[in-house]
């Protein structure tokens, strides 16, 4: 494995994740409008917002620590959302999967089991990766069950972890995937992406 990690182009049923660039900006800020997606990110990009998120995931792009993807569906062409690798230690082979929102159009869908695929399948795969955590708002129930649902096993609570921009304390639920269990979770969202794939009707005589 490389000393630094890089993003690169990825793809999964139905998504592609793209290196965040400038030319995403705008389809990302009409992605962005809907209050729901911000109600438990640590930093909300609502609005007039927007721009100060996009530039400040620009620059963390630039160190060691972070790598931060546009996700595309292919069926529309359209920018859906963004996701990242955080906390990167690559020395230890870990990497934290996180900063992720999508357009509420698209929850419920493919689409976060297909990035989750994505970027599981390379840091275990291509990265050699031995760790990948996720971590959440342990009021967001909603994102720990699609963590949950991956195969992500439940660590503990962080108390009084992080401010929230309403300055209240959050505690933080951590999970982690670690590689031996990579090839259950692996069969498992295989298993999801395929449900999802409309079936062929066969024709009758």
């Amino acid at each position: 494995m490389t000393t630094e990690i890089n993003a690169i182009p990825l793809n999964a049923p139905g998504v592609r994740l793209e290196p965040l660039a400038e030319i995403h900006r705008e389809g990302l800020r009409r992605a962005a409008q809907a209050p729901a997606i911000w109600a438990h990110m640590p930093t909300p990009a609502l609005g007039e917002r927007f721009d100060a998120w996009f530039d400040g995931t620009l620059r963390t792009c630039e160190t060691p620590q972070e790598t931060a993807w546009a996700v595309r569906t292919l069926d529309d062409n359209a920018l859906v959302g963004s996701t990242r690798y955080l906390n990167i230690e690559a020395a230890h082979k870990r990497v934290e999967i996180g900063h992720t929102w999508y357009n509420p159009a698209v929850w419920a869908s493919q689409v976060n089991p297909a990035c989750k695929f994505a970027l599981l399948d390379h840091g275990f795969e291509a990265l050699g990766l031995n760790r990948i955590e996720l971590k959440t708002d342990i009021a967001n129930t909603r994102s720990q069950a699609a963590i949950a649902r991956l195969g992500a096993v439940r660590e503990g609570v962080f108390r009084d972890h992080m401010i929230r921009p309403d300055g209240s304390l959050r505690d933080t639920v951590y999970f982690s995937i670690v590689r031996e269990e990579w090839p259950g979770v692996r069969d498992g969202l295989l298993a999801r992406l395929a449900a999802f794939q409309p079936t062929a009707h066969k024709e009758t005589a």
